[in-house]
């Protein structure tokens, strides 16, 4: 791993109070080294499942294990882009999303587990590269998404802490059947 700047977790005051659930989970006082370190992943725990398993739902109304890492991968992008924009000094109040409406329509249920996987180590990859060329006043950088303050630092753990949620969701509700 090449020298970096040290992405140390975010603040209380630097993200919404509802999220503080996912920076909880990330295990490292280093964004960077924790993603670049990462031993497990939606994408690493998926790869091994038969598709029946890819497809199986804990209860009416659930997610698929494929509609779960569709959803972290989109999740993903919009809290990259989130922090792009916040880095690069945008003022304007980032629009929310509905992740349920997203799901639907990524119909990831009908695409092959090798495709997510793949989209999945881009996407990954694509936020290494992201966080390596903030600088540290970037990090800093408070902006608004869904009308709630938030940091470019923040986007980072958001991201890492939400898959971490999702993979044990998948590991209580989905492998334990």
């Amino acid at each position: 791993m090449s020298d970096h700047l040290i992405i140390a977790p975010p603040k209380p005051q630097e993200y919404p109070a509802s999220f503080e659930q996912y920076i909880k989970l990330v295990p490292s006082k280093d964004l960077l080294s924790y993603f670049e370190s990462q031993k497990e992943s939606v994408a690493s725990i998926a790869v091994n499942l038969s598709e029946e398993q890819l497809l199986y739902r804990y209860a009416e109304g659930k997610w698929s294990i494929k509609d779960i890492c569709s959803h972290v991968i989109d999740c993903e992008r919009v809290y990259n882009y989130r922090a792009l924009c916040i880095a690069r000094g945008d003022k304007m109040d980032l629009p929310a999303f509905d992740e349920n409406e997203y799901a639907r329509q990524a119909h990831a249920d009908l695409r092959d587990i090798a495709d997510i996987i793949s989209e999945y180590r881009a996407v990954r990859a694509s936020t290494i590269e992201l966080y390596k060329s903030f600088t540290a006043d970037m990090l800093d950088r408070m902006g608004s998404a869904d009308s709630r303050k938030r940091s470019v630092r923040s986007m980072g753990y958001i991201a890492a802490g939400h898959e971490l949620h999702h993979i044990s969701v998948i590991k209580e509700k989905y492998l334990k059947h």
